[in-house]
């Protein structure tokens, strides 16, 4: 069998057994199996493939099959440009959340902001990101999950940042001993119920997936602890799930009823990023 042989009956295989993005799914698998690029992959489709590659693709095509997320399965997502490593202990890194990077980005550049707290930093996607595109803002990044700190911290020395990254170990906000200009945070808030047993989704940590019965129970918590941890005229930007927006802007309104809020939609039209400022001056 050679690559292009491969390729195709991966495709087929994985589109079979209904998993969407079949076509880069396969990619991602044969190239994994393989070890090379995509480059390399694409520039010699007849080469054949040896039987122990061949029996590593098949391997891995019956994990996702059975549901494993392909993140998992090679170790890798790419996320705003830059690859992070992923394992079970962390959330997988998706593309709307480099919506709340942009704008966090946008809003530091604007604004002068010196500092920022990533709150449920996972696999530190975020935190790393802002470090990379903010070289002048001291960036904080805390879980209460140590394996998930272990993640961020290969990650931060993979990237470069790890002399500009505090991590944090701690529940929420209480690992920050100081206020900060800006919270960030994307927190568990897919409801319990739209977790189903042996989905995708049931492979990624629950304590970094599922917010509660309504999906806002951490986000609850946050709105309620971080008067103290946000300097005046600080930002919180939070990610969240489709429906939410307007439990969301209650919330946030009630803890902060002199500050200004914004919802912004992902590039689906969801309304994905709630905004908030201290002030009522323009976000």
């Amino acid at each position: 069998m050679n690559r292009r042989q491969a390729l195709t009956q991966t495709r087929k295989s994985l589109a079979d057994n209904r998993i969407e993005d079949a076509p880069l799914e396969a990619e991602i698998l044969l190239r994994h199996a393989l070890g090379i690029n995509r480059v390399q992959l694409y520039s010699d489709l007849e080469s054949e493939i040896i039987p122990p590659h061949e029996e590593a693709l098949k391997g891995l095509v019956e994990r996702r099959i059975q549901g494993e997320p392909s993140a998992y399965i090679t170790g890798h997502r790419e996320f705003y440009g830059l690859d992070f490593n992923v394992d079970p202990n962390v959330l997988i890194p998706r593309p709307e959340t480099e919506l709340l990077v942009e704008k966090a980005i946008s809003l530091a550049r604007s604004h002068g902001l010196s500092s920022i707290a990533d709150i449920g930093t996972g696999c530190g996607a975020i935190a790393i990101s802002l470090a990379v595109n903010l070289p002048d803002v001291a960036i904080y990044a805390a879980d209460v999950s140590a394996p998930a700190l272990d993640v961020a911290r290969a990650n931060c020395k993979k990237h470069g940042v790890a002399d500009r990254i505090i991590l944090l170990e701690g529940d929420m906000l209480e690992p920050l001993t100081g206020p900060v200009d800006m919270i960030i945070a994307n927190l568990p808030y897919v409801r319990e119920s739209d977790i189903p047993p042996g989905s995708t989704l049931s492979f990624e940590p629950s304590l970094a997936l599922s917010g509660g019965t309504d999906g806002l129970d951490t986000i609850r918590d946050l709105c309620l602890r971080a008067g103290e941890k946000l300097r005046r005229n600080g930002f919180i930007l939070l990610e969240i799930g489709q429906g939410q927006a307007e439990d969301v802007t209650a919330l946030l309104q009630e803890s902060f009823p002199s500050s200004r809020i914004e919802v912004e939609n992902d590039l689906a039209g969801i309304k994905r990023i709630a905004a908030l400022r201290l002030t009522m001056s323009r976000i």
